[in-house]
């Protein structure tokens, strides 16, 4: 036996070097590093994998197990880079192309549970009433502890019309309670548009896809035709989990002077270290011909505006959101964001699967990283007009154990601390407000419906309109947003990186960015 394992482990361990030293190879002429591989860690994965090979109770696909050692090195270096079997990458391509098969919620896993980050608007998720931050228990009476995303993801997934049941677990009501939900083709359309009162209009993002530049500038048409003459405008991006960052580019520049800086991104490679106007060549796309914002209405470019975020808004929601603010562009009313500031590149490494890893910090048009810090808003404004009691609940980018630092904070271990403090602070006050509730209030807050953004019970953006109008805001009433919200943007030490734009159509795929690595369903 022990001449056998020895044999396997010399044939595992001849594999695996031939194969490394191939990429040793590849990694030389492709980066200017030139440490060597470590062999020896090289020398330990094939014995393990001999070992594997070999003792475990049940045969094991050589497949199957190389994929899951790839998936566990990417995903082991932050919360964004992974590696995408057949599966992750068909989906992420329909999620770009804004049609796929599912229920319509973005997840991610928390203490071996499924989160819900945000569920997308008209799906019938959102219909059936999941919210942000919900925990995910079992599907189909299945207990989801133990499956990966992947797994949790093939049992959410059917043919349209099947139903699904899901055990939900919602932190803010402290119970536990099934949802039967029935599948659908998500068709998510990504801008909506409506004018609010004469004079005022109001346009919601909910996620950066490949379409998203064209129809706005088909809905910022319509609003010029219907209010030629407006006094202000509000941009939504509440629960936009991010997306392209091209379309985060085109989006930015519709409402900027031609030729501003959006963004810049910094990374180890040459290609990572770009400026992004709002040029056409920065946001095109191959779906669609021609500048979608051409003939926008000059009105647009000056117009005062508000934007609004939350603690869902990520990632590309925070470019746009940070190149206005910075710009002096818009007011900023809401909430502090995600606090996503990097950028991954998605590779495709076989016909069928893909490489998304973090390639770049990116930073708003003053220099600036909000990694781990998001946007903070002008006016901190609450979702509820009683209060958001509930954020303490909520779950930002620094809140993962494997976050990228914020290279240019060197207090960033502090802030974190005092968040922390706060949150307990408040987590503390909730329960002892809780104690106190008669059952008649603790019914009346589980049936509270979510706000449906947009419209007249839409507390902050009823603040937005009056802030355009000139009207009170009443701020919000967390210490800890009150808090960031008076710590002003400010501008780093570093300067946006002095290169030439780069074209942002790459040859094997589109930089994108996502919001705290979400699966859509």
């Amino acid at each position: 036996m022990r001449k056998n394992l020895k044999n396997i482990g010399l044939i595992a361990a001849g594999l695996a070097t031939g194969v490394f030293a191939s990429l040793q190879i590849s990694a030389s002429a492709q980066t200017t590093n030139t440490e060597p591989l470590p062999l020896d860690q090289l020398r330990l994965f094939a014995e393990v994998f001999g070992q594997i090979k070999h003792e475990y109770v049940t045969p094991v696909d050589d497949k199957k197990l190389l994929t899951a050692a790839i998936k566990g090195m990417v995903a082991s270096l932050d919360p964004h880079s992974s590696y995408l079997d057949k599966t992750d990458y068909q989906e992420l391509q329909e999620q770009t192309k804004g049609r796929f098969a599912g229920l319509g919620i973005e997840i991610s896993s928390e203490d071996g549970l499924i989160k819900v980050i945000s569920p997308i608007e008209d799906t019938p998720a959102f219909r059936a009433g999941i919210r942000p931050g919900d925990l995910i228990t079992r599907i189909n009476d299945k207990p989801v502890r133990g499956m990966t995303l992947d797994q949790a993801v093939k049992q959410m997934r059917g043919d349209p019309g099947t139903k699904v049941t899901l055990t939900i677990f919602r932190k803010t009501d402290d119970r536990t309670f099934p949802l039967t939900v029935t599948r659908a083709i998500i068709k998510v359309q990504s801008v909506k548009a409506k004018v609010l009162q004469p004079g005022y209009a109001y346009v919601r993002i909910t996620s950066f896809q490949e379409r998203t530049v064209p129809d706005l500038a088909a809905k910022l048409q319509d609003i010029a035709r219907q209010e030629p003459n407006l006094k202000g405008l509000i941009l939504d991006l509440r629960n936009n989990g991010g997306g392209l960052l091209q379309s985060a580019v085109g989006v930015a520049g519709a409402f900027l002077p031609g030729d501003s800086v959006v963004v810049s991104t910094n990374g180890q490679i040459p290609d990572s270290k770009q400026v992004y106007r709002d040029t056409y060549e920065n946001y095109r796309l191959p779906s669609f011909d021609g500048d979608p914002l051409k003939n926008e209405a000059a009105q647009f470019r000056t117009v005062p505006m508000v934007v609004l975020t939350n603690a869902y808004s990520a990632s590309a929601s925070e470019i746009v959101a940070g190149a206005l603010q910075d710009h002096k562009r818009a007011l900023i009313v809401g909430k502090t964001t995600f606090g996503k500031g990097s950028v991954q590149t998605v590779r495709p490494m076989t016909a069928d699967t893909a490489l998304r890893l973090t390639t770049a910090y990116y930073y708003t048009p003053s220099g600036r990283s909000i990694q781990n810090k998001g946007i903070r808003p002008d006016f901190a404004v609450d979702q509820y007009v009683d209060g958001d009691p509930d954020d303490a609940l909520v779950t930002r980018e620094v809140d993962y154990s494997n976050h990228l630092a914020n290279t240019q904070d060197p207090n960033e271990k502090k802030e974190q601390d005092l968040r922390e403090q706060e949150r307990m602070d408040m987590l503390r006050q909730l329960e002892e407000e809780n104690d106190k509730k008669t059952p008649e209030q603790r019914q009346k807050e589980r049936d509270r419906k979510p706000v449906e953004f947009g419209t007249q019970d839409d507390f902050m953006l009823q603040q937005a309109v009056n802030k355009l109008q000139g009207k009170p805001v009443v701020q919000s009433k967390s210490p800890m947003e009150r808090r960031l919200a008076q710590e002003k943007p400010g501008t780093s030490a570093s300067a946006p990186i002095a290169v030439k734009p780069a074209t942002l159509i790459m040859k094997d795929a589109p930089a994108s960015a996502p919001a705290a690595a979400p699966v859509s369903k």
